[in-house]
């Protein structure tokens, strides 16, 4: 099988990381990368033996494969360019804006026969890909995403920047619709909310407490889920899982043992990982972990937050 031909559109922070995975990955070969800033360009392309490009368009009908890393105002436009191409989107989340146009990128690419997949990079995080959760569903979860504050993601709310990466979690572990929604938030450093909570219960009785904040003097992404026999904690930033369950002994008269177990995973790398899935699910014709389907129905959640936000 001839080597897939890709392309990084963004060199900024995260697509220069993007460049280095592809050029790493077996398989691939990276063509270019393109960003409107010539010498961010030329940089990245020297490090990764490929060639600088401005215009992304110039790509149009020679890659196969596009990772989209622009800022999020620009994500509907190249990725409808590249599909309608027939190529192969990897684009960051937020997919894009609107709704709207998460729904065209959908439809395009169904049309196209051509792979569309969203980088919610924490659905590779190896504690989450170690969860278990086939036999019981949760009741009740809760999750803390806090970071300082990063002008690099400053162009959209907390929201969009770190609470719908566990919006995309939690919609894809609870795996039913959202009843209600209910969500406050302060701005403290920006005109747009930096620190959110909302609360979404589920048709089918869970409900998920959800804190994100771009505010704080400390990192913490963790997630802990409840159901009637366990509980379990995911901490993402360690790459550790913990369980805790019910016993067949009992700890006092009438009150069962609790047996806790923890696995600590090995540092590894997400962003090497998702791409390598995103290439490896377009060579062998499969749906990838985030389809664009499940970054839709994140982004759809998100912004309904946002206006409950704005509304209060």
């Amino acid at each position: 099988m001839k080597p897939t031909a890709c392309a990084v559109i963004g060199t900024g922070y995260l697509g220069k990381f993007h460049a280095q995975k592809y050029a790493a990955i077996e398989g691939c070969e990276l063509i270019a990368v393109v960003d409107t800033n010539p010498e961010a360009a030329a940089l990245v392309a020297q490090q990764n033996g490929c060639r600088a490009e401005t215009d992304y368009r110039t790509l149009l009908g020679q890659v196969d494969a596009v990772s989209i890393v622009v800022p999020t105002s620009f994500h509907f436009e190249v990725a409808r360019d590249f599909l309608a191409a027939g190529c192969h989107v990897l684009v960051e989340k937020p997919m894009t804006v609107t709704v709207e146009e998460a729904d065209e990128l959908i439809r395009l690419a169904k049309s196209q026969g051509c792979l569309l997949m969203v980088g919610h990079l924490e659905r590779f995080n190896a504690a989450l890909l170690g969860l278990d959760l086939v036999q019981e569903k949760p009741l009740f979860i809760e999750s803390h995403r806090l970071a300082p504050f990063n002008p690099r993601a400053n162009d959209v709310s907390v929201v969009l920047d770190l609470m719908i990466h566990d919006i995309d979690i939690i919609l894809d572990l609870v795996d039913s619709e959202v009843e209600r929604i209910d969500a406050k938030g302060v701005t403290v450093l920006t005109t747009d909310t930096d620190i959110a909570n909302a609360r979404l219960t589920f048709k089918n009785g869970c409900v998920a407490n959800v804190t994100a904040s771009r505010a704080s003097l400390k990192v913490e992404r963790k997630m802990r889920m409840f159901m009637p026999n366990r509980y379990i904690s995911v901490d993402f930033q360690n790459r550790t899982l913990s369980e805790h369950r019910k016993g067949s002994r009992e700890m006092f008269p009438g009150v069962p043992e609790i047996i806790s177990e923890e696995s600590v995973y090995e540092s590894g790398d997400a962003l090497l990982e998702e791409i390598g899935h995103f290439i490896s699910c377009i060579r062998e014709g499969r749906e990838p972990l985030v389809s664009g389907v499940a970054g839709r129905r994140a982004l759809a959640t998100a912004i309904e937050i946002t206006r409950l936000l704005t509304t209060h």
